[in-house]
């Protein structure tokens, strides 16, 4: 392969491991193809259609289940549990098989962003397909469903937020972790916003209400601006204030370029961000079209996060869970299980991701996968404590568990374009530059298969 078609084979690597799950070998002929303006409009393309997340059935209203005699409470408990962990898997298969790569990894970007945890798998699953809905469209529709989702209202207490007894919870967070960000709001701001957002709640059914009886209607004066303000108000004051644009592109370069943002190209973005209107399409295509988000310094440095990780070896190599439990063995392993945010700031990402812990599972799992083998998760919660994540963290039990997975490799094996040397293979498997010990597997390896299974078990396989 010529020089200039390396160059653009790497960019397309690079961008599917940023705006993706990583580039398949089988697609990386088709995808080398494509200039990266054509490669980015593809994914674009391939990501319209919308499928949510259509696994748990309906809404159970909790609190009449907990009141009802122990047999009952405790047959309800462990069904809660199977939605749970069904929800869980569901999702990471998805976007372990979805074309739609692109919105599924944006929706795991607002996953985190707008981390919330709740009991209830009805509304996790509702709050999880409000953000693969809007993943690609508008901010403020996001913003605005996520705000009535009753999930959050109920995860940050806004079901309770009345007047004469505003709870500040919803709007704290809405602006330190939402929006604007901190340092640009007073504690006075707080209290107003507390105040529009009075009354929102939601019925039994998860329906969405606005309570009018609870609702405070007196002038509320909110950066800087008075009125007789609703929920709605507050979002349009806070989405006319550039300073939101800066800091949800601020959060996302560190998603998808580099953790150490550049001023001057974050600013750029919240420039598109702005003037679009919060659209995030354009965003997005401004950062995967332009030339600094190829650059070396952005390349091959985000290390991956454990869903990133796993979802990329099941993309890569086809692979089939027998034991689907195991993926959320894995998830707890390594530090994030999907619905399970440790708080409402989410996981910080980046260098936290890695311990010594994680480490070693990570290099242990692509090895085990791969071969169908036995790995053991010394010190993590049974697989019956989903439910109770937070609490069971401290329930200490060696389990040795069977992976059940089934690799293709047939499939992985013949979608290597013809001619394609050991090095171009794993240049493709590994995107930091190829170092002397990567060059040292390719070349020592007896086989194609024997390579890929030592690359992707390298410190290196981490990054992306």
């Amino acid at each position: 392969m010529s020089n200039s078609g390396m160059d653009n084979i790497k960019k397309i690597k690079h961008l599917y491991s940023r705006a993706a799950f990583g580039l398949r070998l089988e697609d990386a002929k088709r995808a080398g193809a494509l200039t990266v303006k054509q490669a980015v409009d593809d994914l674009f393309m391939r990501s319209q259609p919308n499928i949510p997340l259509d696994i748990v059935s309906g809404n159970i209203n909790f609190k009449d289940f907990l009141e009802k005699d122990g047999l009952t409470r405790k047959m309800f408990l462990q069904e809660q549990r199977q939605q749970e962990k069904g929800l869980n898997v569901y999702w990471v298969q998805q976007m372990s098989t979805t074309d739609a790569q692109l919105r599924e990894k944006m929706t795991l970007f607002w996953h985190n962003h707008f981390a919330c945890r709740t009991q209830n798998p009805w509304f996790a699953q509702q709050l999880n397909n409000i953000h693969r809905q809007c993943a690609l469209g508008s901010f403020k529709t996001l913003l605005t469903e996520v705000s009535k989702a009753p999930a959050m209202l109920q995860f940050l207490n806004n079901q309770q937020n009345q007047k004469n007894h505003p709870n500040e919870n919803f709007a704290r967070e809405l602006m330190e972790l939402f929006t604007i960000g901190r340092g640009n709001y007073t504690e006075q701001d707080i209290k107003e916003s507390a105040r529009a957002f009075t009354g929102w709640g939601f019925r039994k059914d998860g329906a969405f209400v606005a309570r009018a009886p609870l609702h405070d209607d007196g002038s509320k004066t909110f950066l800087g601006k008075s009125g007789n303000f609703t929920g709605d108000d507050i979002i349009d004051i806070l989405l006319s204030k550039k300073e939101t644009a800066l800091f949800i592109c601020n959060k996302l370069y560190k998603y998808l370029v580099n953790e150490t943002p550049d001023a001057a190209h974050v600013t750029g973005m919240a420039d598109v961000f702005y003037q679009s209107g919060y659209e995030i399409t354009p965003l997005l295509k401004h950062i995967f079209n332009a030339e600094w988000f190829y650059a070396d310094k952005n390349v091959g440095t985000l290390i991956k996060s454990p869903v990133e990780f796993i979802v990329g070896l099941n993309r890569q190599f086809y692979i089939d869970y027998k034991n689907p439990d195991v993926l959320m063995q894995f998830e707890r392993a390594l530090g994030q299980v999907l619905f399970y945010p440790p708080n409402v700031a989410g996981w910080p990402g980046g260098k936290n991701w890695i311990d010594s812990s994680s480490l070693m599972y990570r290099i242990k799992i692509p090895s085990t996968v791969l071969n169908d083998g036995v790995i053991n998760f010394s010190g993590k919660p049974d697989p019956e404590d989903e439910a109770f994540i937070a609490t069971s963290l401290n329930k200490r039990k060696d389990v040795n568990t069977q992976v059940q997975t089934q690799p293709d490799w047939s499939r992985f094996l013949n979608g290597i374009p013809a001619n394609t040397s050991r090095a171009t293979i794993a240049q493709i498997l590994i995107a930091p530059r190829l170092n002397n010990n990567l060059m040292n597997i390719v070349t020592r390896s007896k086989d194609v298969k024997a390579m890929v299974i030592e690359l992707v078990s390298t410190p290196e396989y981490q990054l992306c």
